[in-house]
């Protein structure tokens, strides 16, 4: 469940501080300050149901898949295709998170 776990969270926060962009740089409604915060709370509690054994290690093998996250949140939402340099650099932050995640522990 870690990994769906990850990817839920990951959008959770992504939508979460999309709404506070939205409002502070694009001119929305504050309205949508709302549904951000229980996004960002949403965001905090994924995080507290990942089956790893310290917080830290939980947020450093997040960080790999909110990346992935943010550029398919780029593409799906604001409409800008990722390049090969976004790719890139999301796969090597996966590979990394796959390491803290996996790694085997003495």
């Amino acid at each position: 469940m870690t990994p769906a776990i990850y990817v839920a969270a990951a959008f959770a926060e992504i939508a979460g501080c999309f709404a506070f962009w939205a409002v502070l740089r694009q001119g929305a409604s504050p309205a949508w300050l709302a549904a951000g915060v229980a996004s960002l709370l949403l965001f905090a509690w994924l995080l507290t149901r990942v089956e790893v054994d310290a917080a830290g290690r939980a947020y450093a093998a997040y960080g790999g898949v909110y990346v992935a996250a943010s550029l398919v949140w780029l593409w799906s939402v604001e409409g800008v295709r990722p390049d090969r340099w976004d790719l890139t650099g999301s796969a090597i932050c996966l590979v990394g998170a796959a390491v803290v995640l996996f790694g085997p522990r003495g």
